[in-house]
């Protein structure tokens, strides 16, 4: 068994995580190693939103298994708990088969979930949720930031002032006498397994015009009729919250990429602050190149 058994794949959306685990899986089965790609994606659960969620395509998946894939109906609700159960038990039976997990994703929590043991809060009290829901559809999400600024400064420099799902949850929370997630909180370094941790990033205006490309070519691709679909057979709400899920319902192309572009911007300030990481600027450089920078690191650490 490697000494490194797992490596995990992080960055913004549209960096190209994907083609980077797969020309990193081709150089590792010449190496002798057997790959398997573990997504840790919230919305590439949904089977149907496979090109709204960027997911990896069948060319990919002839090239490298992909696992925790379009495996959940549209109409499921999904969560980091139930998720974290997945994937460690995927990420288990590989490493127990000699097999290499190379985890992708773009999630922070999910990522978090599949590497390390989340510490799970108890579920919503049900007048809690209806009470914060009457104040959100009343004052909006940034009264309840605001709220929770007051209440708890670290939990609320770590939610967007516009992730409405996050902020209630946060307060739900400490009405229960519990605390939200938050600061170091949203990260441990206490793996599951031994991990290489890889952040692909790139420079800013790179990354937003490679955005706003494929963004336009999933549209091209079909993205507008699978949104219509999920949306007739009753989507969930989680489902929904894949990134341009209702703008694309209502034909916003543009406002998908603005959406897309600041969501990568978070992601961006996350991961600059996630230690232990190897950091690789992918500006301008393919997939195969970025590859073997990982293969190398991996090498040098086993």
């Amino acid at each position: 068994m490697p000494a490194l058994p797992l490596v995990a794949l992080f960055g913004p959306t549209g960096v190209g995580k994907t083609e980077v685990a797969v020309a990193l899986a081709e150089l590792l089965r010449a190496d002798g190693d057997d790959p398997v790609a573990v997504s840790a994606d919230a919305l590439q659960l949904y089977a149907g939103l496979e090109i709204l969620t960027g997911a990896a395509t069948a060319a990919d998946r002839e090239r490298l298994e992909h696992r925790l894939v379009g495996i959940l109906p549209v109409t499921a609700r999904a969560s980091a708990g139930d998720y974290a159960r997945r994937a460690h038990a995927q990420i288990d039976a590989l490493v127990a088969q000699g097999r290499r997990p190379i985890v992708v994703g773009g999630t922070g929590l999910y990522l978090r979930a599949a590497l390390a043991d989340l510490d799970l809060r108890p579920p919503p009290d049900p007048a809690a949720r209806e009470r914060y829901a009457r104040r959100l559809a009343d004052e909006g999400v940034r009264a309840l930031h605001a709220d929770l600024l007051a209440r708890n400064p670290q939990a609320a420099a770590a939610i967007a002032r516009t992730d409405a799902q996050r902020v209630l949850r946060a307060l739900e929370l400490l009405d229960a006498d519990e605390q939200p997630p938050g600061g170091p909180q949203l990260w441990t370094s206490e793996m599951r397994h031994p991990t290489l941790l890889v952040a692909l990033v790139m420079e800013r205006a790179a990354l937003y015009r490679r955005i706003d490309e494929r963004v336009a070519a999933m549209v091209a691709a079909g993205a507008v009729d699978e949104v219509r679909r999920a949306d007739a057979a009753g989507a969930s709400p989680s489902a929904r919250r894949a990134l341009g899920f209702e703008e694309l319902l209502r034909g916003d192309l543009e406002g998908m990429q603005r959406r897309t572009r600041r969501y990568a911007k978070r992601q961006l300030t996350w991961l600059r602050k996630l230690p232990g990481k190897l950091a690789i600027d992918v500006t301008g450089r393919d997939a195969g190149s970025v590859a073997e920078e990982v293969r190398s690191a991996l090498l040098r650490r086993s």
